[in-house]
């Protein structure tokens, strides 16, 4: 399989997911609201598509990123019918698809963050390259937490879902701990992996 059609089966799975994913989800602005990064990130990466394209790895932890995203907005975070399952049967105490969306939230930017860093700054793969990539990825999450905060505030009951607590006081702190978990996770097992696909642009 080429890069190019390697790249098209991505998109036509990420697009199959992101159709289902609009039709008739828990409620629109929530589903918005949880999409929006993934959108966001769509038109980024077609418009620089061109000029700087990613290796095959990263492309493929972004569109796992945007499907996890989906899933959330489609359901609410709080309400992943296999996490509710799992919370039902006495596994979790609470629907915790949230701290995989968080966990991914640092697993995959921790490597587009070396990417970017290793192909566009003096940067080398090394300790310092590793560290910041893992910052970055507490960054992102805490400029996360508080977008969720400023809606919350902002719309009341309607960002209810978009918070997605579900009474846990401690919702927001452990969200970052595993944002900045599963940047470092992504650094210790795919360093080496993401340094070969480096290689080979």
């Amino acid at each position: 399989m080429t890069t190019k059609t390697y790249h098209k089966v991505l998109l036509t799975i990420v697009g199959a997911v992101f159709i289902w994913s609009l039709i008739n989800p828990h409620d629109y602005f929530t589903w918005f609201l949880e999409v929006i990064p993934s959108l966001v990130a769509f038109v980024i990466l077609a418009a620089t598509y061109h000029r700087f394209r990613f290796t095959n790895l990263t492309y493929t932890l972004i569109a796992i990123h945007a499907i996890i995203l989906m899933i959330g907005g489609h359901y609410t975070y709080a309400e992943v019918p296999l996490f509710n399952w799992l919370r039902d049967i006495g596994i979790f105490s609470r629907n915790n698809y949230d701290k995989i969306g968080h966990l991914a939230q640092g697993f995959i930017p921790a490597i587009v963050a070396r990417e970017l860093m290793v192909r566009t700054s003096p940067l080398r793969p090394g300790k310092w390259l590793n560290f910041i990539a893992i910052s970055i990825t507490g960054l992102i999450t805490a400029i996360y937490e508080i977008f969720e905060w400023f809606v919350s505030v902002s719309t009341g009951s309607a960002g209810d879902s978009f918070l997605g607590t579900q009474g846990y006081i401690w919702d927001t702190q452990s969200d970052m701990l595993f944002c900045i978990i599963g940047g470092i996770l992504a650094i210790v097992f795919l360093s080496r992996l993401h340094n070969r696909k480096l290689l080979e642009i």
